[in-house]
Formats: structure tokens, C-alpha cells, sequence
């Protein structure tokens, strides 16, 4: 893989109206105690978070795969996603918008299995930029964190892709995922303004970070929505609990970067649709204690109730905003080459981390209905759901909880009518909340 250092000329802090946006998000910041944690990791976690779902072959064509055959379906590709979700019901593809996805180390067949995963289902190969601001660091296959780091490149940038087939992608990889190298790529992002909206699949306890790269991080997110770039982060794989700082157990947390006031924080579901067709069905709280996996949520102890969410009577910054479908049987399918388990191998993978970036990839066809950024999207977001509690922009998720269950049990929350610390506001119906978003349907 090439190190590319593309830059691009930033653009003019927006106005009064992004201004307004900020002020609806700004929030105090009561003190609490600096800590030193051990690294964002990503949101896909590990084995079992993806598992082998078939293998292609040196002329790839397009396959069914067994999982997605089950009732209900153990698995989806694009198309039924796109259907499930109302996306293939959107008029607009991308075009002319770019995702930018941070991640940390690299994969070095991501453009090979890019191109097998378009072969399979059907897309276009688009426009995959690689960018590695402060180096690309090599890759050790027998480093089971770079390759997990790898892992997590693929669904991200395959699944982005897949919700915006031609939309160009800027994949900005920091040398570790070392919170400092996190940060220093992010901030690339944010201040060469690569894209229209950034997609973050990993986090830790917001306790577990520096306080003072806390600091700086905010900051960035404001300038971001100064900008009119949209902010996604994955709220986490263990529900309402997040691990210890030094790794060995599990506490009540919230996710950073998803904590973030500036960030909309994505939750996961369990989606209950045909494999085959993708006929949407249901979603519920997505919680596999046989994984000790589930949709991460709960509540901020660094920010209070940002504006957008004083409706919902909170005192702390609630997450997740909204969700997807982050379920491992029910997962998405992929295609990853640097798993050191063969070569063209389709694995079935569950995480938040497939829910940002496909958010991103429904934000950017908001931006090319509207041509225009949609930018920061909470206070649309909650505003939408107030005013359309029937479905019509998103699907309310009423049923499961986030309740962690692993060596430890650490009680979570409920899925209600409306917003919880479980599901956010709900899951996409993409084919009416977009063209909402990009305001053409007020």
C-alpha cells in the first residue's frame, strides 16, 4: 500500500448559522481525574466479533452465501442492507462526496479485497485514498492487534462504500492507535478538510483517556462542525459497559470519541430482515451475551446534557444518538485478505463498528440530494424524531436491553418508546430521513 500525502485547501469557518449549531451544543465540562489509557480499540473487537462465512475464487462472481438463507437471516449483503434500510430507494449515490475514515496501522490488501468485494456484489470499484499523515506504519501479521486494526479497515471501508457506491474514500490511517496518533489523524482530517463527514469504528472509557487529549479532541469536533463536516463515532461492543483502563475487567462507561457532544454516536441493533430480498421486518437492542457482545450506550461523566437532548430530561450526555444493524449472527459480509487466515476469504462481521461508517455513507447522500453538507446532525437528528414518531424517518427500537454479560454482569439500559441509552432514536428509514435531511421535504 502507498503512502499518500494528498492535501487540500481548507475552507472558510461557515457562519452565523454554523455558529448557531455550535451554541446548541455547547455544554460544561466538569473536572474529573486525568488517566492514561491503553489505546482506542477497535469497535469490532475480536474472534468471534467476525467469523469465516465462505471463500471466493481466483474469478470472483456474484454469490449466495449460506447465512443469508436462514430464518431469520445470519447474514446480509449490501443489497439486502440497502433494501432493509430504504437505501436503494434514494436518489443519489454519493457522487461527488467523499468519506473520510480514520483507522489506526493498515491493511495492505484492502484495494485488492475492495475490488473482490465490488466483484461479489455487484458495485463499482470507487475512488480509495490512502493517507498516512505521520507514516504508514508496516505491517506485522503476527501483531493480533494490527491485524484486529486491519480487520476493522475492511468493514469500514467496504460497508461505507457500499451505502454510497460512488462516493470517493479518504482512509487516514495513524501510525497506532495510541490515543495521541488517533488524535494527530483526526486532526489531519479536520484541518485539511478532506471530506464531508469522518467515521470513527473504534473508542475506550472516557475515563481511560487523557484529559487533555479529551480537551483537544473536543476542540477538533467543534471545528469540524464549524466546518460543516459531519462526526461519527461507534458507541461500543459491550453495552453499557466499557473495559477497565489497565484491561482486565469491565465497568459503567461511556464510549469516547462517541461521548463527544460534537459526535453523533452510533448504537447497534439486531436487524430482522430477508436475507434474500431484504424485506425489512424489526430491530431490537443487539445483545449476544454468548459473545459478550452488545450495543454500547449509557451516560457521559464529563459533559452534561448537550441542548439537543434537553427534551429527553437527561443530566449527562446520553449515547447512542442513533443505530443499525451491528449483530454478529446477522451480520454484515466482507471480504478481508490480511486476516492471515487465506486469501479472498468472506467473513460475517457484527460490531457498532458497522453502523458509522454506513451512517457516513447515508450522511454523504443527504449532501448530494441537497448539495449541500448537512454537517452537524444531532440537533436535525432529534428534531426529526420529535416530529416523526411514526416510523416515517426512523424506525423506534422498543424492544431489548444493553445489559453486559461477560465475566462480570454490568446492568444496562432498556429499550423505550422514543430515545433511550440502549437504541438512540432508531434505526434509518433512509428513503424519507434523507431527503429530510438535506431539507428538501420540511
Amino acid at each position: 500500500m502507498t503512502q499518500l500525502s494528498r492535501w487540500s485547501a481548507t475552507r472558510p469557518v461557515a457562519g452565523v448559522a454554523a455558529f448557531g449549531l455550535l451554541a446548541a451544543a455547547l455544554v460544561g465540562t466538569p473536572t474529573v481525574a486525568a488517566a492514561v489509557g491503553h489505546g482506542m480499540v477497535p469497535a469490532i473487537g475480536s474472534n468471534p466479533h467476525y467469523q469465516v462465512a465462505g471463500q471466493v475464487g481466483s474469478t470472483p462472481e456474484a454469490t449466495t452465501f449460506s447465512c443469508q438463507t436462514t430464518t431469520p437471516a445470519g447474514c446480509y449483503g449490501p443489497a439486502q442492507i440497502r433494501a432493509a434500510y430504504g437505501v436503494d430507494k434514494v436518489a443519489a449515490t454519493g457522487a461527488g462526496r467523499t468519506i473520510v475514515i480514520i483507522d489506526a496501522f493498515q491493511s495492505p490488501t484492502i484495494h485488492n479485497d475492495l475490488s473482490v468485494f465490488d466483484q461479489i456484489f455487484g458495485l463499482s470499484d470507487p475512488t480509495l485514498n490512502v493517507i498516512a499523515p505521520d507514516g504508514l506504519t508496516p505491517f506485522d501479521q503476527n501483531d493480533a492487534n494490527m491485524v484486529g486494526w486491519a480487520g476493522e479497515i475492511t468493514l469500514d471501508v467496504e460497508w461505507a462504500h457500499a451505502i454510497a457506491p460512488d462516493a470517493t474514500i479518504d482512509l487516514v490511517l495513524a501510525k497506532s492507535n495510541n490515543d495521541a496518533d488517533i488524535l494527530s489523524a483526526t486532526r489531519f482530517a479536520i484541518l485539511h478538510n478532506l471530506g464531508d463527514v469522518i467515521s470513527q469504528s473504534f473508542g475506550e472509557a472516557e475515563q481511560c483517556m487523557d484529559r487533555s487529549l479529551v480537551d483537544q479532541q473536543h476542540m477538533l469536533f467543534a471545528l469540524a462542525a464549524l466546518r460543516g463536516i459531519t462526526v461519527l463515532a461507534s458507541s461500543g461492543d459491550q453495552g453499557s459497559a466499557q473495559p477497565t483502563c489497565d484491561g482486565t475487567s469491565f465497568f459503567k462507561a461511556a464510549s469516547t470519541p462517541a461521548s463527544d457532544p460534537f459526535v453523533t454516536a452510533v448504537g447497534g441493533t439486531r436487524l430482522f430482515a430477508d436475507g434474500i430480498t431484504g424485506a425489512y421486518s424489526s430491530d431490537s437492542v443487539w445483545n449476544e451475551p454468548n459473545f459478550q457482545a452488545a450495543g454500547g450506550g449509557g451516560f457521559s461523566t464529563i459533559y452534561g446534557a448537550p441542548l439537543y437532548q434537553h427534551r429527553q430530561h437527561l443530566s449527562a450526555r446520553g449515547v447512542p444518538d442513533i443505530s443499525y444493524n451491528a449483530a454478529i449472527i446477522g451480520g454484515v459480509l466482507a471480504v478481508w485478505s490480511s486476516s492471515g487466515q487465506g486469501a479472498n476469504l468472506v467473513f460475517r462481521f457484527g460490531g457498532t463498528s458497522a453502523g458509522s461508517p454506513q451512517w457516513a455513507g447515508l450522511t454523504v447522500l443527504a449532501n448530494q440530494l441537497g448539495n449541500h453538507r448537512v454537517g452537524f446532525l444531532n440537533p436535525r437528528l432529534y428534531n426529526i424524531a420529535r416530529k416523526g414518531k411514526d416510523g416515517r424517518y426512523l424506525h423506534d427500537v422498543t424492544t431489548g436491553d444493553n445489559t453486559f454479560h461477560g465475566d462480570i454482569t454490568v446492568p444496562g439500559f432498556a429499550a423505550t418508546r422514543g430515545w433511550d441509552a440502549a437504541s438512540g432514536l432508531g434505526t434509518p428509514n433512509a428513503a424519507n430521513l434523507l431527503p429530510r435531511l438535506a431539507g428538501l421535504d420540511s
